[in-house]
């Protein structure tokens, strides 16, 4: 069976063929024209030009296999071309897991909930904003704490309100803003705060600030958060029935991770011990071919993904770690 993949893998090499010299270098160009890219100097051009190149040729055998369907997503460039993995780790993650971890606040798994519906879909129930995009901030655990408030927020009374992660990027003391951070901070802050502002109150910038909160603004509150089981996979999915979207962290490494396009995204490489991205679970489910899915919402902007998602791999040995360190908020 190994040889025979292999052998049709070598039988579509020769497709890749058409990304010659001349089509890279329009290809290139039309890029740079689409994300605004300018260099200084022919030296940096040409670095960036290199590493979106070897990126382009990822995407291209990527999706040769997954054609053959020997993978199970297809990949797309996107405006994250000219960055190696390194630098988008670096630039735009941001989830700092504290040392001691205090896990007194795990939720009780309700017994009485055996059999979960086929799918969950908060997006479908007006309890998801829209996409945003954190920039070269570290803040991707205030979109994933907001985004969790949010829910909770239209579940409780109706209203879909997008909220501040600018509010908790410059106020939660105990994070780092663009350095870094954790949800659960976020949720104590939001807590011991009375409150966070709205974006329309404290629109969003992509660094660090003083803090300006006023509680003129203050759109949402919370009484405290709860956390789901280490590991488990099926707590996970019991939150997401009874509560709502899910803040959630995974190993965003990968390359594959950086140019998911469309499909269940499964990576063996993601390593499920190295979580290092705070991200939104809004629901799960399972596509026409019987793969289970996690519907998970980006803080890269629209361009990134499905539209901003991504649909992770469910119940396949915790994949990326996205169970390790779910939390939601009690509003």
């Amino acid at each position: 069976m190994l040889l025979c993949v292999c052998v049709v893998v070598l039988l579509a090499t020769p497709a890749l063929s058409y990304l010659d010299e001349a089509s890279l270098d329009s290809q290139w160009e039309q890029w740079k024209l689409t994300h605004r890219r300018e260099y200084n100097g022919l030296g940096e051009e040409g670095i960036r030009r290199a590493i979106w190149e070897k990126n382009m040729r990822l995407i291209e055998a990527h999706n040769e296999e997954a054609a053959l369907g020997i993978q199970s997503f297809e990949m797309g460039m996107n405006h994250l071309g000219d960055m190696t993995s390194e630098e988008v780790v670096d630039k735009m993650t941001g989830l700092q897991i504290p040392l001691n971890l205090d896990r007194s606040f795990t939720m009780a798994l309700d017994d009485h909930v055996s059999k979960l519906p086929k799918s969950v879909d908060y997006r479908k129930k007006g309890m998801v904003t829209p996409v945003k995009n954190q920039g070269s901030c570290g803040s991707c655990w205030a979109f994933s704490s907001a985004g969790a408030l949010e829910g909770q927020l239209a579940k409780q009374t109706g209203q879909l309100v997008d909220l501040s992660p600018q509010n908790l990027v410059d106020c939660v003391t105990e994070n780092d803003g663009c350095g870094g951070g954790y949800m659960t901070k976020a949720f104590a802050y939001v807590q011991q705060n009375g409150g966070i502002d709205s974006e329309e109150a404290y629109p969003y910038v992509g660094e660090d600030q003083s803090c300006r909160y006023n509680s003129s603004g203050m759109a949402a509150s919370c009484k405290g958060f709860k956390e789901v089981p280490v590991g488990d996979e099926h707590a996970l999915a019991v939150a997401l029935f009874k509560v709502g979207p899910v803040s959630v962290g995974i190993d965003a490494s990968q390359g594959t991770f950086q140019f998911y396009q469309r499909g269940v995204y499964f990576d063996r490489n993601c390593n499920k011990d190295d979580i290092n991205h705070a991200v939104l679970a809004v629901g799960y489910g399972v596509n026409t071919k019987g793969k289970k899915f996690w519907i998970v919402k980006n803080s890269w902007g629209e361009g990134w993904g499905n539209r901003g998602y991504i649909m992770m791999a469910r119940n396949r040995d915790n994949l990326c770690g996205i169970a390790n360190l779910a939390s939601y908020p009690i509003v």
